[in-house]
């Protein structure tokens, strides 16, 4: 008998629902720095003003606890004192996060929770790690299990990798947790140092542009391009102990090591040592707002991301390809893990609506189906607000 029990109908528990706690979970886009999280090197993430709430109520039970979807308008309810075992959908994100907390002796108590979400799925903007994040946030709140913002982002990466099984770094939980309104954060991922950067975009603003496909490669592709990063790791540590990752990697040393490496893994190497310096020089173009240097480094980005990752697709490849050719786009690139998702454009405010015109008719008329435009801008992370307090 499984201790998951799944519902479609909503409960007459959440009619009329009094929650005690609120928790805004956002979203997040990353600017530039994409696939090198995994690798100890830097990103440049922030946080959307888009995202997932969640309502929680202590519900005076010792370990019931049941959950519901507004958005998939479905649920499930479980007991704490019972084995968690995967579902292969959304419910292991917080299932994970449950896990995560008993493994590190939180004590919890029977809890209801309302799960709503403007948040796209599938569409590379991790829905996953807002789930994850705003959930662990919700019950550190809840139960004053006493984590700190470090440690909520770290258990809800950690429940993705053991629990959910992808191998993902720890840059989407980063984001979602601690990011800056109106900032992007310059994030090391090694040693999770940060600075945050003004997001001063001037008359630029920030348009996803989501293919609204997804190609099953996504999982299994995404954690062999780790498995790849790593294996060369392990063949440069032969005679170089002190190697750890990538981030230790310079590109002499790896060149030294081109005739041990396939093509292929060379070339992934490459990819995610370029894609540190391109995060640098992007902070620079930043705080020197030269947006246009900015946007040559996010095509530069998607070049290597099609061709030495590859981890694009052909949607994608049209997308960027099309936004090259506008003067008023000064970037575009892939964005998220890769074979589906969005595009990121750096594109002139005023243009907005008359391309996202144009590119939806074009693209309908390569792929016949339209992509989903979303506006998005620089926002805070997780957001906690306390509704009642609970006698």
């Amino acid at each position: 008998m499984t201790n998951i029990r799944s519902f479609s109908t909503k409960p007459s528990v959440f009619d009329d629902y009094q929650a005690e706690l609120l928790v805004n979970s956002p979203g997040r886009i990353n600017l530039i720095g994409e696939h090198t999280d995994y690798n100890e090197g830097f990103a440049m993430p922030t946080a959307i003003d888009k995202q997932i709430s969640f309502k929680f109520r202590i519900n005076e039970t010792e370990n019931f606890c049941r959950i519901y979807s507004d958005t998939f308008n479905n649920g499930f309810e479980f007991h704490l004192d019972q084995p968690l075992k995967k579902q292969s959908d959304w419910r292991d994100y917080l299932l994970g996060i449950i896990h995560e907390l008993q493994q590190k002796n939180k004590l919890l108590e029977g809890f209801d929770c309302m799960i709503s979400s403007d948040l796209p799925t599938g569409a590379g903007i991790s829905s996953s790690a807002a789930l994850e994040c705003g959930f662990c946030a919700g019950l550190n709140e809840l139960f004053a299990l006493n984590l700190s913002d470090i440690e909520i982002a770290k258990i809800s990466q950690c429940a993705e990798n053991e629990f959910v099984g992808s191998n993902c770094g720890i840059m989407d939980q980063f984001a979602s947790v601690l990011s800056k309104k109106d900032h992007f954060i310059k994030l090391d991922c090694r040693s999770l140092a940060t600075e945050y950067i003004p997001a001063d975009l001037g008359n630029f603003e920030l348009l996803l542009l989501n293919t609204r496909v997804s190609h099953n490669l996504a999982d299994s592709d995404y954690n062999s391009r780790r498995e790849e990063c790593e294996a060369a790791i392990r063949i440069i540590q032969l005679k170089n102990p002190q190697i750890k990752s990538l981030r230790d990697v310079d590109f002499d040393l790896l060149e030294s090591y081109r005739s041990e490496l396939s093509e292929i893994t060379y070339q992934r190497c490459l990819y995610v040592l370029q894609e540190n310096e391109r995060v640098q020089a992007a902070a620079d173009a930043l705080r020197n707002n030269d947006l246009r240097a900015l946007g040559k480094l996010m095509y530069a980005s998607h070049r290597g991301l099609q061709c030495q990752y590859e981890v694009s697709c052909q949607e994608l490849d049209f997308l960027v390809n099309f936004a090259e050719e506008k003067e008023f786009i000064y970037g575009s690139r892939m964005m998220g893990g890769g074979f589906g998702g969005c595009t990121i454009n750096l594109i002139n405010s005023e243009d907005v609506e008359s391309y996202i015109t144009e590119i939806s008719e074009a693209y309908f008329e390569r792929f016949k189906i339209y992509p989903e435009a979303i506006k998005v801008a620089p926002s805070a992370g997780t957001e906690i607000i306390k509704l009642v307090s609970h006698e």
